[in-house]
């Protein structure tokens, strides 16, 4: 799982037959089956246009897409998120991050060894209190974001809720950008025993802080 993060990090749009021949090269004997269901554990999908791009509830209500020719310069203005996985050397969890649209800033951030929506919604609160509200929350149509949990959050403040349709890989750039440079400048080198030692963990924290503090400079 370790060694499918790092090749889909660097080809997020490779799916299960070409991470497998990466696999291959790498000297594991593994089948696209196997490599298959390893990548719907990890929350792990090719990026590329297709009509969805997260494993979605059928029985969650999925909204618009909001963002089509809308011009984003200021902050609070639109707001997004996104699940990454997170390798350690025993295990594994996953990390969210909210993040403005227009400041690229890392507004809220939570660890969790389950994909459930709490951890989502505790994030989502924490970046509201902090900052306010913003007008429009963008969201792929992810289980943990179509979730009456989350969506009720944002619907309760008068937040419109915008969901990611067919062709709009795209939106989520920033966020992967994000999430490369806390893998190679910190998850990777470091390998974390524990998401005790993952929350404490000086680069990872400098790393969400610089994100943070990016839009101030």
């Amino acid at each position: 799982m370790r060694e499918i993060d790092e090749i889909h990090l660097m080809y997020p749009f490779y799916g299960s037959r070409k991470i497998r021949n990466e696999l291959w090269l790498k000297g594991y004997n593994v089948c696209r089956d196997r490599v298959r269901r390893l990548m719907r554990r990890m929350g792990v999908e090719a990026l590329y246009v297709k009509p969805r791009l997260s494993l979605s509830h059928p029985q969650h209500v999925k909204y618009p897409y909001l963002l089509r020719g809308l011009t984003i310069t200021r902050a609070n203005h639109v707001w997004a998120t996104d699940i990454t996985y997170i390798p350690m050397a025993k295990g594994f969890c996953y990390l969210v991050a909210i993040m403005d649209w227009s400041s690229r800033m890392v507004l809220a951030w939570r660890l969790s060894n389950t994909l459930d929506s709490s951890f989502c919604v505790d994030a989502l609160e924490e970046a509201i209190a902090t900052y306010g509200c913003p007008e429009i929350f963008n969201t792929d149509q992810g289980s943990q974001f179509t979730s009456e949990a989350f969506t009720d959050a944002l619907l309760s403040r008068g937040i419109s809720i915008s969901m990611d349709g067919k062709g709009r890989w795209m939106d989520n750039v920033f966020i992967e950008r994000l999430w490369k440079s806390v893998k190679y400048e910190d998850i990777y080198l470091k390998a974390y025993g524990s998401m005790k030692e993952l929350k404490k963990g000086h680069n990872l924290l400098h790393l969400l802080q610089r994100k943070k503090m990016a839009s101030k400079l």
